[in-house]
Order: C-alpha cells, then sequence, then structure tokens
C-alpha cells in the first residue's frame, strides 16, 4: 500500500506545483511569443482553472491580488494529508 500512498502524495505534490507555475506565470506578461511557451502557458491555464475556479466563486479579488490559488494550495494540504492517512490505515 506504500506505492499507492507514494503515488497519490506525488500527484497531489504535482498539481500544487502546478498552481505554483501559475503563480509565477501571473507576472509573465500575457501572450508569450513562441509556441512551446503559449503551450506550457496554456496548459497550465487549462489544468487548474477547474479547481482555482471553485475558490473564486467563493472568495472575491482583493484588488488586483487574487487568493484563489493561495487557498486552493492550503486545501490541497489539508487533503493530501487526510487521503494519505487514510491510505495509511489500510
Amino acid at each position: 500500500m506504500d506505492n499507492v500512498a507514494t503515488y497519490v502524495g506525488a500527484l497531489f505534490t504535482v498539481f500544487i506545483l502546478l498552481i505554483l507555475v501559475r503563480i509565477v506565470l501571473s507576472f509573465v506578461p500575457m501572450a508569450p511569443s513562441s509556441s512551446w511557451t503559449r503551450a506550457l502557458w496554456d496548459f497550465v491555464h487549462q489544468t487548474t482553472d477547474w479547481y482555482l475556479n471553485v475558490f473564486r466563486r467563493m472568495i472575491p479579488p482583493l484588488g488586483m491580488f487574487d487568493l484563489s490559488p493561495m487557498v486552493g494550495i492550503i486545501v490541497l494540504y489539508i487533503l493530501r494529508g487526510f487521503v494519505l492517512a487514510l491510505l495509511d490505515s489500510f
């Protein structure tokens, strides 16, 4: 069962890293010029939008600051702890 817990923990970590990449990309000017940077930009946004939109509906932006990625990361860490504890109990 350790292999499953390791795999699930890695999935949570990858998703958290994608959200962190999205935070960094938010400081980069819009519309990267080369095709591979545009593909990376689109991949990160499409992968994380469905999750972050849940928090955007609950937390309005504070001026130009969007707190939904930070709240999303905190929720992922809490959920990761619960899921890994549940997997360790088997």
